[in-house]
């Protein structure tokens, strides 16, 4: 386990690449990230479901595409993965918790 975070850890040596692994982390972590905050984002604004969904459904794209970019820019992989699992997490569990109330 310690061999996969020191390899996770360490920087890329040049910074013109972004690596596969980065790439990944950015596309689909970035939309999991953006969904989650999009679907929070039902839950918070005072209206119907039908009428709240209209600004979580305008947002959704460039909320991808700045979570993509801001995964993306990671110096290394364990930050790129740190980057997609702490805020899906948060996310996850308020959903949970607002869904439940």
């Amino acid at each position: 386990m310690k061999k996969l975070i020191k390899n996770l850890s360490i920087p890329e040596s040049s910074g013109k690449k972004i690596g596969l692994f980065r790439t990944i982390c950015a596309i689909f972590g970035g939309l999991l990230v953006a969904y989650l905050s999009m679907t929070l984002l039902i839950f918070l604004i005072p209206a119907s479901v039908g009428e709240s969904i209209i600004i979580p459904l305008l947002l959704n794209t460039f909320v991808w595409a700045v979570c993509a970019l801001w995964i993306s820019l990671s110096s290394t992989k364990l930050n790129a993965l740190l980057k997609v699992i702490v805020p899906s997490s948060i996310f996850s569990i308020l959903i949970i918790i607002l869904y439940n109330i």
